[in-house]
């Protein structure tokens, strides 16, 4: 069953007229809404970059139906994956189990904000690959303590679980990034509607996870 998308793009407004878009957006049938998370946008003449996790909140708060999505977070340099596993874990408490994490290994125009440097794409791929793991254990509600080779995080406890588990979809573009994350996350994402993509996804993922484009 074809299912159809609405694109909140930070880039191009404000925090306003994207919670106004997301309510009209719902109104007119959509199925999901995905956010951009920039801390810049594409080109200066856009003349935006919201965070995107304060307007899902709200839109959260002003919607009923619509499923939610980062479309993609990057949870390894402008925020460290506890950080992204709490604030997950709240929004899709605000939106009653309709929320999806997306995430990816970044983009040189948001994440070099802190000034540590570029790293290579398997770096950022095994950043983000930890990442996850770091994530899900702390979805679970307990006492987290981890010395990886990428994050350390001492003695953390996320004290709002969500009753629905967070479902995390991850933005791939090819067969090694397809063979690192399809058996760490529920759903894919691409760019493109390739076929052969979604089905090496398919086969890879042992969660039987979903393709979204």
């Amino acid at each position: 069953m074809t299912r159809f998308g609405y694109t909140l793009m930070t880039e191009q407004s404000g925090p306003k007229d994207l919670v106004r878009y997301a309510i009209s957006a719902e109104h007119v049938g959509f199925d999901f809404e995905v956010s951009s998370d920039h801390f810049s946008p594409w080109l200066a003449a856009q003349g935006h970059a919201p965070n995107a996790w304060t307007v899902l909140g709200a839109v959260a708060q002003a919607t009923e139906r619509v499923e939610l999505f980062t479309y993609v977070t990057c949870p390894t340099m402008r925020y460290h994956p506890a950080v992204v596993a709490q604030q997950a874990a709240t929004l899709q408490i605000l939106a009653d189990g309709r929320f999806t994490l997306g995430l990816g290994s970044g983009e040189n125009l948001n994440e070099h904000v802190i000034g540590k440097g570029w790293p290579t794409i398997l770096r950022r791929q095994e950043m983000l690959r930890e990442a996850i793991h770091i994530i899900r254990e702390l979805w679970t509600g307990e006492v987290v303590d981890w010395t990886g080779r990428n994050f350390e995080v001492a003695s953390a406890r996320l004290w709002d679980i969500p009753d629905v588990p967070v479902a995390i979809a991850a933005a791939v573009s090819g067969q090694k990034s397809i063979d690192t994350f399809a058996p760490l996350a529920d759903h894919l994402i691409a760019v493109a509607p390739d076929r052969e993509l979604v089905d090496s996804w398919h086969a890879r993922a042992p969660r039987g996870g979903v393709a979204h484009r």
